[in-house]
């Protein structure tokens, strides 16, 4: 059953629309509050499409992501209690409970245990929202949050910018043919990185 595939044509579709940037912007803002689609998703076909660009597409993103970070954790810190059954309606409660406990633990040892914890978890690929509703609800200081989601944001979107703007046409014929792979690969991980954090918070 092909998925991957269809969705990342239509990205490349949407990655040349002349109001791409702005898409882009807007997606990676609302990803990091509710929304479940990855930025990388829309950023990779765009670098591609456009490769000189690549980082100034980057930085869109990160500033996108960073604005919802900062709405996330005020959302997390302010709203969490009301809006319980909407995460629980969209299948997100489970994980966003999971990763409170997994930062409540690095907040008891200090809070530079959490600003490493949520650097790696950007090396992970879990939806930015469970670490900034997590950190809001937390309470996690601004002065670790901020570089951390700076950092762990980062260095996935430029990344990608740097491989896509590097291999040119070839990253492109590369990840065509191999998208379907990559996607039910990326698809495992995430689900596996959310029963990790599911376990944790039940030691």
């Amino acid at each position: 059953m092909k998925i991957f595939g269809p969705l990342y044509e239509r990205t490349i579709t949407w990655a040349r629309h002349k109001h791409a940037p702005a898409y882009l912007t807007g997606l990676s803002f609302i990803e990091a509050i509710i929304f479940p689609v990855m930025p990388e998703v829309m950023l990779a076909p765009m670098c591609v499409a456009q490769p000189r660009r690549a980082f100034w597409f980057a930085t869109l993103s990160l500033i996108g992501s960073m604005a919802g970070a900062l709405v996330g954790y005020a959302l997390g810190h302010y709203a969490f209690e009301a809006l319980k059954p909407v995460f629980a309606s969209l299948g997100m409660l489970t994980s966003i409970e999971a990763g409170i406990s997994t930062v409540q633990a690095k907040m008891v040892e200090s809070p530079w245990a959490v600003f490493t914890f949520l650097v790696l978890g950007g090396f992970m690929p879990i939806p930015m929202k469970v670490f900034t509703w997590a950190s809001g609800i937390v309470g996690v200081p601004m002065l670790q949050y901020i570089p951390s989601m700076l950092i762990g944001r980062g260095k996935r979107v430029y990344l990608l910018a740097l491989a896509i703007r590097i291999g040119g046409e070839r990253a492109e014929q590369a990840l065509r043919r191999y998208i379907e792979p990559i996607g039910w690969i990326a698809t495992l991980i995430v689900a596996g990185a959310i029963a990790w954090l599911v376990w944790r918070s039940q030691q």
